[in-house]
């Protein structure tokens, strides 16, 4: 009994990330007290499914959608088993049309496709999320999606921009090989494409040295410029990409081994115990909030 009792314990621990894993969590940016707390792979996760969504430019309702049932479906887990063929985040089955499993398997390209299909949808931003979702994924459960909206749209937020220093995570390094500036620079354009390297006015479809050099980096430290908007909204806007650029950095530091990530006068470190986004330079909340500029990510020696 006691063995049964340890080896079950262990097997919960396992499913949601616990045993001392690292872990992330993300606040309400109306200071409601609302959070939501999971594993550093669902962070990648879904920090992969928010940088598809708005890299196509759809709107932050689309991007919680596609996280809430990405929640329900795998718990936001890559996984390789499922219902009968389905696999992957979205749950999607190759033998009805979504695709070959190698390349549901990739979070980028499921992701890609849940949007496909979403913004087929006549009128689906003004839909009931659970409606919306269940119209694209035509599962058993229609009604399930529902219970998910809260967390996703806490994740949305924090992961789209909207919602400044909201995010963060352990970012104890994890098990993979991945890290280095490098590693850093492909997972980006994975997730957001090539142009997230390039400043203000770069040639698209440039060769990748450019791009490097675009982005700026010293040894371990990735700088990427912060680009958006032209006229009275241009820097909303333009901190809105910047924050979605530094959660994603911390969603993704386990993977990466990322230490440390700097932007708007803020800087998150891996490895506090407090994990929070600290005043760089001693400067005051405010002063913080109105700094700009680019976002450093640096990596781990």
């Amino acid at each position: 009994m006691v063995l049964l009792a340890v080896a079950g314990y262990l097997a919960v621990q396992y499913v949601t990330g616990g045993g001392g894993a690292p872990g992330c969590r993300v606040a309400g940016g109306k200071g409601d007290g609302a959070t939501y707390e999971f594993t550093p792979e669902q962070a990648v996760n879904a920090a992969t499914i928010t940088a598809v969504g708005t890299a196509r430019k759809l709107p932050e309702r689309a991007v919680t959608i596609a996280l809430a049932a990405a929640l329900q479906e795998s718990s936001l887990r890559n996984l390789d088993h499922g219902d009968k063929d389905s696999l992957g985040l979205f749950q999607q089955r190759p033998s009805q049309g979504w695709g070959k499993p190698e390349e549901i398997m990739d979070p980028a390209y499921s992701a890609g496709l849940f949007y496909d299909h979403l913004v087929e949808i006549p009128g689906y931003l003004d839909l009931p999320l659970t409606d919306a979702a269940q119209r694209v994924q035509r599962s058993a459960f229609p009604y399930a999606y529902a219970k998910h909206e809260p967390d996703a749209a806490l994740l949305s937020a924090a992961l789209t921009g909207r919602s400044a220093a909201t995010l963060t995570c352990d970012g104890l390094p994890g098990t993979t090989r991945e890290k280095g500036p490098d590693a850093v620079r492909a997972a980006l354009v994975r997730d957001f494409g090539h142009d997230v390297l390039r400043p203000a006015g770069a040639e698209a479809g440039g060769d990748a040295a450019s791009a490097r050099s675009a982005a700026g980096s010293d040894e371990r430290t990735v700088t990427l410029p912060v680009t958006g908007g032209t006229g009275s909204g241009a820097a909303g806007e333009r901190g809105r990409r910047g924050w979605q650029l530094a959660h994603w950095a911390v969603a993704n530091a386990s993977s990466l081994h990322i230490q440390r990530v700097t932007y708007a006068g803020r800087e998150w470190t891996a490895g506090n115990t407090d994990s929070k986004w600290n005043p760089t330079g001693g400067a005051g909340a405010k002063g913080a909030e109105r700094a700009t500029g680019p976002v450093r990510i640096t990596s781990a020696r």
